[in-house]
């Protein structure tokens, strides 16, 4: 099995075969085991103990689903303007949460971009307990989308090429990633980012694993590929630097030594699960 990144697993229930009785999702909000989703500064709300705070149903707008039969809802609250205001808490967010923390925002972030139809600019209206919206005008109906993209990791020779963002923190070096366009593949993608981010060619791409992205709803793929060689060409209108690091100088940086070449991405990101997956594989060939 492909490694779980923060953010991924089954979190609860969804009940999909309930969306679609409107009766029947009002009367599990009104059931004295139902909760609804506390919300702080336009984010889910977390506790002390790292765990989502749940309250009584007052706006019970959004079904989230069964957390061990107990019927779960949010309000269609307006996220924070700044995805990154997030990134703060999400070390002290219980990985047991993160799947639902994921599903809330997104769904939130989607109902704040989506009040009126796609198809006619008339106002729309939630239908299915939150996971769909229709336009009373032109019947269209509206669905949560995912914007898929790729993140991956080149390897050449036992090094792997990373890259940094003019946002990241100083000394920050990641994996580099990209939205995949309309009509290409994932492996084109994959190849392409690199090309165009980093000027070189590869081969031999594989996937690795998935990650659900919240900011505001993507969903992240990924791969490691085999890079021909290792000139760069970087684009400094996308990165602020891209270079190679070498199996000691990763290995170096995710045990958090201080005289590291550079500091990893964080826990909760998949690209700091892409570098564990790659070290413990390259310890174990």
């Amino acid at each position: 099995m492909p490694p779980e990144p923060f953010f991924s697993g089954a979190g609860i229930d969804r009940a999909d075969v309930l969306r679609a009785d409107p009766a029947q999702v009002a009367e599990l909000g009104r059931s004295a085991s139902a909760r609804q989703l506390a919300w702080r500064d336009g984010l889910p709300a977390i506790g002390d103990d790292g765990r989502l705070v749940w309250e009584g149903v007052s706006t019970p707008d959004l079904f989230l689903g069964l957390q061990d039969g107990e019927p779960r809802f949010s309000a269609t609250e307006q996220p924070h303007s700044n995805a990154r205001a997030a990134f703060d808490t999400m070390g002290t967010l219980a990985p047991a949460d993160a799947p639902l923390f994921a599903a809330a925002l997104s769904l939130a972030w989607w109902h704040s971009r989506h009040v009126f139809c796609a198809n006619c600019g008339h106002d729309s209206v939630i239908e299915r307990g939150g996971w769909s919206r229709r336009c009373p005008s032109c019947s269209a109906q509206h669905f949560p989308r995912v914007d898929p993209v790729v993140i991956m990791l080149a390897e050449h020779d036992g090094s792997l090429l990373l890259g940094r963002q003019p946002q990241y923190p100083e000394g920050r070096y990641s994996a580099l990633a990209g939205f995949l366009e309309p009509g290409e593949s994932i492996e084109a993608a994959v190849a392409r980012e690199l090309k165009e981010e980093a000027g070189i060619d590869v081969t031999e791409v594989t996937y690795t694993a998935s990650q659900p992205w919240p900011f505001p709803s993507s969903l992240m793929i990924g791969c490691q590929a085999r890079a021909l060689g290792q000139e760069l060409t970087v684009d400094f209108t996308e990165l602020d630097d891209a270079r190679w690091f070498t199996r000691e100088e990763v290995r170096a940086a995710l045990s958090g030594e201080a005289d590291a070449a550079f500091l990893p991405p964080p826990r909760f990101a998949i690209a700091r699960t892409l570098l564990d997956h790659w070290l413990n594989a390259q310890s174990t060939a």
